[in-house]
C-alpha cells in the first residue's frame, strides 16, 4: 500500500487515476452487495489497496466517494449513449428514452441505486464540487438526448432543471417503495413534456430518429 496523496488541483497521473479507479470499483462492489451501509471507508481501502489516509485524501468521506461513484456511473451511461443515441421521434421522446435506460440500469442494481442516491441526498456544501459534475454531466446528457440544436435557450435550461428535480425525486420515491416503475416512467414523460413547450418548432423533429 502506498501513502502517496492526491494532488489537489494538478491532473491526474496514470498511476493516481488507475489508483482512483481502483477506489471507485471498490465502492461499487461494496455498494451493489449490501447498499449505503455496506461501503466502509477501511475496507474501501483493504479491496482497493491503498492506505486509508490516501483514500481520504482522495475523497474525504463516504459521501464524497459515492456521489463520485455516481458520476462514475453517469460516465459510463454517457460513453454508452454516444456509441447508440435514442431514437425517438421528438426531443421529449428520446430524453424520456435516456433516462429509462439509466433507470433500468438502477432496477438491475438496487443497492448501488440506492447507496448512490442516498449520498446525493445527505451531500452538503463540502460535497459541492463532486454534486456539481454529476449535475453538469446529468445535463449534458439530456441536452445530447434532445438533439443537434443552438444553445439551449434560458427556457430550455429551465425545463431541463426540472426534469433534473424530477428525475431524482422519482427515484426517491422508487427506492422508497412510494412509487412504481411504471409511476417512473409516467413521472419522466410528464417533465419531459416541458422540452416541447421550449423547443422551437423548426427542432422538434432533429436528431436521431427526426425528421
Amino acid at each position: 500500500m502506498t501513502t502517496e496523496s492526491k494532488p489537489s488541483s494538478a491532473p491526474l497521473t496514470v498511476r493516481q487515476e488507475a489508483r482512483r479507479r481502483r477506489i471507485l470499483q471498490a465502492s461499487e462492489q461494496l455498494a451493489s452487495r449490501g447498499g449505503f451501509e455496506a461501503v466502509q471507508m477501511r475496507e474501501v481501502a483493504e479491496i482497493s489497496g491503498v492506505a486509508l489516509g490516501t483514500l481520504y485524501r482522495y475523497f474525504p468521506s463516504k459521501v464524497h466517494l459515492l456521489v463520485a461513484t455516481m458520476r462514475d456511473q453517469l460516465q459510463v451511461l454517457h460513453g454508452t449513449l454516444r456509441k447508440r443515441p435514442p431514437t425517438g421521434e421528438t426531443p421529449s421522446a428520446r430524453v424520456t428514452g435516456t433516462l429509462m435506460r439509466a433507470f433500468r440500469a438502477m432496477q438491475r442494481e438496487p443497492r448501488l441505486a440506492d447507496a448512490m442516491v442516498r449520498a446525493l441526498t445527505f451531500a452538503d456544501r463540502s460535497v459541492s464540487t463532486e454534486v456539481t459534475a454529476v449535475s453538469r454531466l446529468t445535463t449534458t446528457i439530456i441536452l445530447e438526448a434532445m438533439g443537434p440544436a443552438d444553445a439551449p435557450t434560458p427556457e430550455q435550461l429551465s425545463a431541463v432543471r426540472v426534469i433534473e428535480h424530477t428525475w431524482h425525486s422519482a427515484l426517491i420515491s422508487w427506492l422508497s417503495g412510494r412509487a412504481s416503475a411504471e409511476q417512473v416512467q409516467t413521472d419522466l414523460e410528464t417533465a419531459c413534456r416541458l422540452i416541447g413547450l421550449t423547443t422551437p418548432p423548426s427542432a422538434r423533429g432533429a436528431g436521431p430518429g427526426g425528421a
